[in-house]
């Protein structure tokens, strides 16, 4: 409550009797809530919008990968023709890849499922007369309860159905938005680059497109780096199968290769398919060479390709990685898990840069502007000038250091 001074005529207000760190601790409180709320928010926003924003992503990966080639077509081919032929080999590649997979399979299934039958059979008889000593009136108890089961559960059967039917009707429509995006990020990145800068304060434009800059660099390169270490284990864990004679081994390869872009657990998780599909074609003894090799796989990743290649690639370090995938993975599922690393460190690159005020131009560095091609575009608006006295920002006008 104020009272008025008797000879000044001045308000007095008075002093909160609060202790300092109380007040700030509150303040600090107050700041992590409305974050965590705004956090909230828009993780439940991206959750509804997955279907559009994960192919979205996808294309930015993709593009932060095939940029240079298309950046290497020369100046007389139209950028547009460049960026169609790649993207069409893009579609070729999955579509070949997904063709081979299923022949495999398509062949090999009917007998698979015969040595499955099999091997279910000899279960059945090791529980007989192995030390379990189960008789063959609990076994099929035990088959009858299972049937029964299935048949009280038939509807959630059948919505499981339904809703593969729709997950493969949204990764279709993913691809095809995955498709269209990666067309215009590499036909017309540095005009959305523009568009999306032009958002920020022009005071901070500069500033802001630099250090996005570095973090597109860095999200490049750990692209890259990361289709080359998915590529070694693919091919030493299809090896590995192919000399044991494990069933199945184009698939595996596939799965191996997308599952190592969650970096240090993909692969493991990974390795149980050709593991389990050893011990059902080729025999406990095969099973565990299989699983051998997918271990010496997992540590060589961890331990050898992770620290050295993407160690130069993103300063990450991998107890960073595990917790950014488990918090990707537990928020978001497998697309949290795919793209946790990549935008912890391109985040990690940004704010990096802002914090050590590192004034050099992010258009130094040869791999160029985000998402176009590193020559210059006729319609781009100059980042900086090395005489003018004054830059000017993507989207127009001056920018005041």
């Amino acid at each position: 409550m104020s009272t008025r001074g008797e000879d000044t005529g001045t308000t007095v207000i008075p002093r909160s009797h609060l202790p300092y760190p109380v007040v700030l601790a509150a303040a600090w409180a107050a700041c992590l809530l409305l974050i965590a709320g705004g956090g909230w928010i828009l993780g439940q926003a991206m959750g509804r919008l997955a279907i559009i924003l994960a192919p979205l992503a996808i294309a930015v990966l993709l593009a932060a990968m095939l940029r240079p080639l298309v950046d290497r077509v020369p100046r007389q081919v139209p950028r547009a023709l460049a960026s169609l032929v790649v993207v069409l080999g893009v579609l070729v590649l999955v579509v070949g890849a997904l063709g081979v997979v299923t022949t495999q399979l398509a062949t090999g299934v009917p007998e698979m499922r015969d040595k499955i039958g099999s091997g279910v059979d000899t279960a059945l008889q090791w529980l007989e007369e192995g030390p379990l000593h189960l008789t063959a009136d609990r076994l099929q108890e035990a088959v009858t309860q299972v049937r029964g089961w299935i048949e009280s559960h038939s509807e959630a059967v059948a919505a499981g159905a339904v809703q593969f039917g729709h997950t493969a009707v949204d990764a279709v429509a993913g691809m095809l938005i995955c498709l269209v995006a990666l067309f215009f990020f590499l036909y017309q990145g540095e005009t959305l680059w523009r568009f999306f800068v032009r958002w920020f304060p022009r005071a901070g434009r500069l500033r802001v497109d630099r250090a996005l800059r570095q973090g597109w660099i860095s999200l490049g390169a750990y692209t890259r780096t990361q289709v080359t270490v998915a590529a070694i284990n693919a091919t030493g864990v299809g090896l590995g199968a192919l000399v044991l004679r494990v069933p199945f081994v184009i698939p595996i390869v596939v799965v191996v290769f997308l599952a190592s872009f969650v970096p240090i657990v993909g692969t493991l998780v990974a390795g149980v398919i050709p593991t389990v599909l050893a011990l059902v074609d080729r025999g406990l003894v095969i099973a565990i060479a299989m699983l051998a090799i997918v271990l010496v796989v997992h540590l060589m990743e961890s331990h050898l390709l992770q620290p050295l290649l993407m160690g130069h690639a993103v300063a990450l370090h991998p107890l960073a990685v595990i917790v950014v995938v488990a918090a990707g993975t537990y928020l978001f599922g497998i697309v949290g898990a795919l793209f946790a690393v990549p935008v912890t460190a391109m985040a990690n690159t940004v704010v990096r840069y802002l914090a050590g005020g590192d004034d050099d131009p992010a258009d130094d560095d040869p791999a160029g502007p985000p998402i176009d091609g590193p020559g210059p575009v006729p319609d781009r608006a100059r980042v900086s000038g090395p005489d003018d006295g004054e830059a000017t920002a993507p989207g127009g006008g001056p920018v005041t250091r």
